[in-house]
């Protein structure tokens, strides 16, 4: 298939990338490169035949329209997106431009795209990735299914909300054929160095304290990235148009526990120094605003109908991302030194 994917130089979006490449489908990644776009990321890629990469605004309708004009997708992944809660907190009007913006200049480029195929792009389909956090927050019990009612407490999420209900919107009042996913925390290889489980592997590096929000009480479902990658094909592939999947790790966990086994594997596959354990580094800080107690994703429904379930467990996955952290020293050693943005400057191809 020829496959567009937008925020293909963002985390899940590059382990996306790849796994479309290596299946052999024609990809063209479309990526502005903002501070968690890294072309780096996607850097082995480059030069192969069925692979291309665009740095380009989803929010721009011209440049959109261009790239469908040019490439002729059959299927667009629309991954695209600001995700870090606390900036959206910092900044709430930069979400509302990429995550609702973005989403709806992707909608109307793909309706006049198809429009303009006529007949000729029958199974033509618009997959639209989105987030658990658009439901809320769960109490210890119960778990989010595609009927959970929206409840977003977070910039982010309410962004990410809205983008869900346009993508919707066009498939009822215009046919585009849309599909929806909503995920759990992910995690893995080429996650930036925000997030919690990087942040965690990075200052224990360092010798550096490591954060824990509140008492580290919160409870999340994680979803190892590879995995995401392979439910996001099964739904392109064999979902139903209109339909909406959950996909989650079935891999709760609260985060001081996450924290604590992260840093538990650290000690064993590279000690400190001093013989002490990275657990003595960890510290409580105070808890961010809306910070949602518990995520849990219900993924029975890709799991029955799609046969898709992950491959990894609450142990293989931890232990597999810290050591790809251990043997790419050199890819988060230059976002952390600013180095990555250069490749804004590169070549598009």
């Amino acid at each position: 298939m020829k496959i567009l994917v937008s925020g293909g130089a963002g985390f899940i979006g590059s382990n996306l990338v790849r796994s479309l490449v290596s299946r052999g489908h024609e990809v063209l990644n479309v990526d502005k490169l903002t501070y968690a776009g890294n072309r780096g990321s996607v850097h082995d890629l480059e030069g192969q035949a069925n692979y291309e990469f665009l740095q380009a605004d989803i929010c721009d309708p011209v440049a959109m329209k261009e790239a469908f004009a040019r490439f002729r997708p059959e299927v667009v992944m629309h991954l695209a997106a600001e995700s870090h809660v606390d900036r959206s907190i910092d900044g709430p009007m930069e979400f509302v431009q990429t995550n609702v913006v973005g989403t709806v200049t992707l909608l109307e480029t793909a309706r006049g795209y198809l429009a303009a195929c006529g007949d000729t792009l029958p199974g033509f389909r618009f997959l639209h990735v989105s987030t658990d956090e658009v439901y809320g927050s769960l109490g210890e019990t119960g778990a989010f299914t595609e009927t959970t009612p929206y409840s977003p407490h977070s910039p982010y999420s309410a962004s990410k909300a809205a983008s869900d209900h346009f993508a919707r919107a066009w498939l009822d009042t215009y046919g585009l054929p849309v599909l929806v996913t909503n995920c759990s925390n992910n995690y893995g290889p080429f996650q930036f160095p925000e997030k919690l489980i990087p942040v965690v592997i990075l200052k224990a590096f360092r010798g550096e304290p490591i954060p824990v929000y509140g008492a580290g009480e919160n409870v999340r479902d994680w979803l190892y990235v590879e995995d995401h990658a392979e439910a996001l094909i099964t739904v392109v592939e064999r979902g139903r148009v209109g339909q909406t999947y959950n996909i989650g790790g079935n891999n709760e966990m609260r985060n001081i526990d996450l924290v604590r086994l992260l840093c538990s594997l650290l000690d064993d596959m590279r000690p400190r120094g001093d013989g002490g354990s990275y657990s003595e580094q960890i510290v409580f800080v105070k808890d961010r605003p809306g910070h949602d107690l518990r995520y849990a994703i219900d993924a029975s429904k890709i799991r029955d109908e799609l046969g898709w379930t992950p491959k990894q467990d609450h142990q293989s996955g931890f232990r597999k991302t810290v050591q790809w952290y251990l043997d790419h020293e050199a890819w988060w050693q230059e976002i952390l030194s600013g180095e990555y943005r250069l490749e804004r400057l590169g070549r598009s191809r």
